[in-house]
């Protein structure tokens, strides 16, 4: 039956039009990414808290919800910038945690002291976790001639309170100004320093002490509430304290038994992206290479070597270099991108990442890397955790690799949703005057096509040999199955690009 709007059984004079959903696209969709960002909220938001899942469109929205400053906050400013929108229509997502009933904040008591009064007209600068300025606000101290150390002191509060995205508060507390975060937990850790731009103006600034937040929170609920979202890439603010507890949830793609997300039945996997500041290579290693994580696809470093920023700041702008390039163009990686907004070292020593052996040792052991190329850190490798011993081509090494897995995945799965599923299955080659059939054959076409289009958008490559390997057939034991097989080469990345010049002197006379 060509058309269905006029039922069969009517027969008296009518016109009818029907609109139905088709899919009319000659070409495969990328899988659609979906930013997952944990977090903290401020002190001052915890009580009554909504851990609701909570997609927003700028950072306004979740400083609302979540406190100005908070880690959410922070990670959120990042993804969405005032200026531009890099990641377009990408859903972005916050997950919210609650703080632990013992948490505390971190505290940075800095004395302030004066011989006798301030000697000049000067402005000195606070830089706040490598940040003289939140958005264009500076934390800036403008001294006056006879300024006492009290006037110092209130004018440091009121430079840092001043700021409304600040991540801290600030009080006067004797001789100390208190600078305190505005979350508590075990990720509250400050770095503070003044920058008198070589006159002190008679003004004397030291650490009195430095007391790290603690408090350790509980993810599981926030993970929990994935449910049937395909959350591709996830912000970890928490470093290793949850890596155990994101790749249990996840899985592993394991040939004969996948868990978690990779699981067949609720294939939905993610990667957990982290930041770090350390710049040894060891260091990093330590973490990376550890026995348990070389086997684990899910936690990927987003190294900032050296720099004072907060970590997930590291791990907010990894992803803003991955995102679009996941999201319109798989087929590329995102080597050579610059992260947006990351404080780096005033010295610009990122200490063994300026060292391509280096870099190479911590690829080879589940690393990423970047250097340091005009005043920003530039992707060299984004890599998993995925190293396993004796192996020198590990499958789900890069970042991109898994993502042009998933593009398979999703492309098949559409097929087997859409075309295949509670379809009636007819023998290959019996006509039937019916809709909602499907045939051995006609399975065999639909995925024969899928190959000729990941082929040529750069995914697989050797087309040919996938359709070689292509199998599909009724089930013998269950005749309302459908089973198929198939094989594919991924395309790689010209990560090394290597020549040879042989060159000799001019002998002609």
């Amino acid at each position: 039956m060509i058309s269905t709007a006029i039922d069969i059984t009517r027969v008296s004079r009518v016109v009818g039009y029907k609109v139905k959903p088709a899919n009319f696209s000659q070409v495969t969709p990328y899988l659609p990414q979906r930013i997952a960002v944990l977090g903290e909220a401020n002190t001052a938001n915890q009580s009554g808290l909504d851990v609701t899942p909570y997609e927003f469109i700028n950072a306004t929205e979740v400083a609302a919800k979540y406190g100005y400053g908070s880690p959410l906050h922070q990670i959120a400013r990042i993804l969405r910038p005032k200026s531009g929108n890099p990641l377009g229509g990408i859903p972005t997502v916050c997950y919210p945690q609650t703080s632990s009933g013992s948490a505390t904040a971190g505290v940075y008591k800095l004395g302030v002291t004066v011989a006798t009064a301030v000697t000049a007209n000067v402005t000195h600068y606070l830089k706040i976790n490598g940040r003289d300025n939140v958005d264009g606000a500076f934390y800036a101290v403008n001294l006056a001639i006879g300024d006492t150390a009290g006037d110092v002191r209130d004018k440091i509060v009121d430079a840092i309170n001043a700021v409304l995205s600040a991540p801290v508060t600030a009080a006067e507390n004797s001789t100390d100004v208190d600078i305190t975060t505005k979350w508590e937990g075990a990720t509250a850790i400050l770095d503070v320093e003044v920058i008198t731009n070589g006159n002190a103006a008679g003004v004397v600034y030291a650490e009195t002490s430095n007391t790290d937040g603690t408090g350790v929170v509980d993810i599981s609920d926030a993970l929990d509430a994935f449910a049937e979202n395909w959350n591709t890439l996830v912000i970890n603010p928490y470093g290793s304290a949850q890596f155990s507890t994101l790749e249990a949830f996840n899985g592993i793609p394991d040939p004969e038994s996948p868990t978690g997300r990779y699981a067949a039945e609720n294939f939905m996997p993610f990667m957990a992206f982290y930041g770090s500041a350390l710049s040894d290579k060891d260091d990093v290693i330590a973490i990376t290479n550890a026995s348990g994580r070389r086997t684990q696809v899910t936690n990927v470093v987003c190294p900032a070597p050296a720099s004072k920023g907060f970590p997930w700041e590291a791990a907010a702008n990894m992803v803003m270099t991955v995102a679009p390039i996941a999201q319109n163009s798989p087929h590329l990686d995102n080597s050579a991108k610059q992260y947006p907004d990351m404080p780096v070292p005033s010295d610009e020593n990122i200490g063994d990442f300026s060292s391509y052996s280096a870099r190479d040792f911590m690829v080879k052991k589940g690393g990423s890397t970047v250097n340091l190329t005009g005043g920003k850190y530039t992707v060299q490798d984004c890599v998993t955790t995925y190293a396993p011993d004796g192996d020198t081509t590990p499958k789900f090494r890069f970042v991109r690799d898994l993502i042009v897995d998933w593009n398979v995945a999703f492309n098949s799965l559409l097929i087997m949703r859409r075309d295949i599923q509670d379809k009636a299955i007819v023998p290959n080659n019996t006509p039937a005057r019916v809709s909602g059939t499907v045939s051995p054959k006609a399975v065999k076409q639909l995925f024969t096509s899928l190959v000729t289009d990941l082929s040529e958008l750069a995914l697989i490559a050797d087309p040919a040999y996938s359709e070689d390997s292509l199998q599909v057939g009724i089930n013998e034991t269950n005749t309302a199955r459908m089973d198929i097989f198939l094989s594919n080469k991924r395309t790689s990345t010209a990560h090394v690009v290597s020549t040879d010049a042989a060159v000799d002197y001019n002998f002609t006379t």
